[in-house]
């Protein structure tokens, strides 16, 4: 995991709606959000891959939305090895069910959830 310690020059990690424009306007207002807080958003084209730099320290954080078990339990192991944490987009813990996730170092997850919870929560009542 990386050292960092918050938002701030964090590069982060997300994926895209690739089917149509699934909860496209979600992600336009979480990377409206985040965008300015952060170094940056890469876009590596699989979650797994994904997962697996925020667990190496390459991203600091991550977040995806409706993705499946498979593509997020292996790298969600990583990341917790290497003293990492993960949510879903409510900042609970039922990820695996909801698809959602939101993943970083301790401090950088608080910060994302800060910032995702309520765009979600806005738009999934």
């Amino acid at each position: 995991m990386s050292r960092r310690s918050g938002l701030e020059g964090s590069l982060l990690g997300t994926g895209f709606p690739f089917r149509g424009a699934y909860d496209l306007e979600t992600y336009l207002e979480t990377m409206r959000a985040l965008v300015p807080r952060s170094a940056g958003v890469r876009r590596a084209g699989a979650a797994a891959l994904d997962l697996a730099y925020v667990a190496a320290g390459r991203l600091d954080g991550f977040w995806e939305f409706g993705l499946k078990p498979w593509d997020m339990a292996a790298g969600v192991l990583l990341i917790r090895e290497a003293g990492g944490l993960a949510a879903d987009a409510d900042g609970g813990e039922h990820y695996l069910e909801s698809g959602n996730i939101v993943t970083g170092t301790p401090k950088v997850l608080r910060e994302l959830v800060k910032v995702i919870t309520p765009i979600w929560q806005a738009r999934h009542p």
